[in-house]
C-alpha cells in the first residue's frame, strides 16, 4: 500500500489531476444478488470518495475489486473527454494481465503510471501543484 501511495504522490508531482486507488474484495451479498458488476460499483466509489471534485474535472479511481480481479477505471468528464474509454479499458487489461502472473504491486504501480501519463499529456503542471484529494489506498 505504500507503494500505491508513494507512485500515486510522485506522479502527481507531474500533472494537475488527481488519482485515487481503491480495493475492494469482494462485492457485497445484495450487491451480488442485485446482479451489479464491478463497473457500477466503481462508478459509486468515485462518488463517494468525491474523486470527481476537483477543479479542472480530472480526477481519476482506479477500482480493483479482488474476488474477480477486475480493474475499472472511472474518470471525470475533463480527463475522460481527452482519453476516452478505450484509453482507460487498455489499461484496466494490462493492470488484470499483470495480476494473472501474480505481479500485483507491480500491476497497480504501472497503471497509475499509465492513468498519469494522460494526465501529465492533457493536464502537465506548471507551478503550483495543490493536492485536492488524499493519495493513500482505500481500502473498502
Amino acid at each position: 500500500m505504500r507503494a500505491i501511495e508513494a507512485a500515486i504522490r510522485e506522479s502527481e508531482t507531474a500533472h494537475y489531476g488527481e488519482i485515487r486507488f481503491a480495493v475492494e474484495a469482494a462485492l457485497d451479498p445484495m450487491a451480488l444478488l442485485q446482479g451489479r458488476s464491478a463497473r457500477e460499483r466503481a462508478v459509486e466509489v468515485f462518488s463517494q470518495l468525491r474523486v470527481w471534485d476537483t477543479e479542472r474535472n480530472n480526477g481519476v479511481l482506479i477500482y480493483l475489486l479482488l474476488a474477480d480481479r477486475r480493474v475499472e477505471i472511472v474518470a471525470d468528464r475533463g480527463i475522460n473527454r481527452d482519453v476516452g474509454q478505450p484509453g482507460w479499458e487498455a489499461i484496466c487489461r494490462e493492470m488484470e494481465r499483470s495480476f494473472r502472473q501474480e505481479r500485483f504491486e507491480q500491476g497497480v504501480v504501472e497503471g497509475i503510471r499509465a492513468v498519469a501519463s494522460h494526465l501529465v499529456r492533457h493536464y502537465p503542471a506548471s507551478g503550483a501543484n495543490e493536492n485536492e484529494l488524499p493519495d493513500k489506498p482505500v481500502i473498502l
